[in-house]
């Protein structure tokens, strides 16, 4: 043997290695052929003397495209009619951004109309004060 160490690299639960290398290695995973979802990066390595050592890393894969929702939230408890506002973009290729539906529409929250209305009425009483100073 080489003195150097031998790498498999295994997705998910394949007993079939998708990389057989001598370390130290450089490998690119194309995650366009992984379903969407949790998979698992298994990496083992096995020393000129025989010895093996694992590593599993989980990561998750999102290549479709993007979803935002309004109007619900995971584990929500909800009754009647739900209105929901849902958007799905694409992310394009790795060369070019697609800008078009990129960007989720949202409601404002409550908190910003009470500031705006707060201001507007401090800047009325201000502006019927000057108007009425003698």
């Amino acid at each position: 043997m080489s003195g150097k160490s031998k790498v498999l690299i295994f997705v998910d639960d394949d007993v079939q290695p998708v990389a057989e290398a001598l370390a130290p290695t450089n490998f690119d995973l194309d995650t366009r052929k992984l379903a969407d979802g949790s998979h698992s990066l298994k990496i083992v390595s096995k020393d000129p003397s025989g010895k093996e050592g694992v590593r599993v890393i989980p990561f998750t894969v999102r290549n479709g495209p993007a979803i935002a929702i309004e109007g619900i939230k995971e584990n929500d408890v909800v009754e009647g009619v739900l209105p929901l506002m849902i958007n799905a973009y694409g992310k394009g290729d790795q060369k070019s951004f697609l800008i078009s539906g990129s960007e989720t529409p949202q409601s404002i929250p409550s908190w910003v109309w009470i500031i705006i209305i707060l201001f507007t009425g401090w800047a009325l009483y201000y502006v019927i004060r000057y108007l009425d100073a003698p």
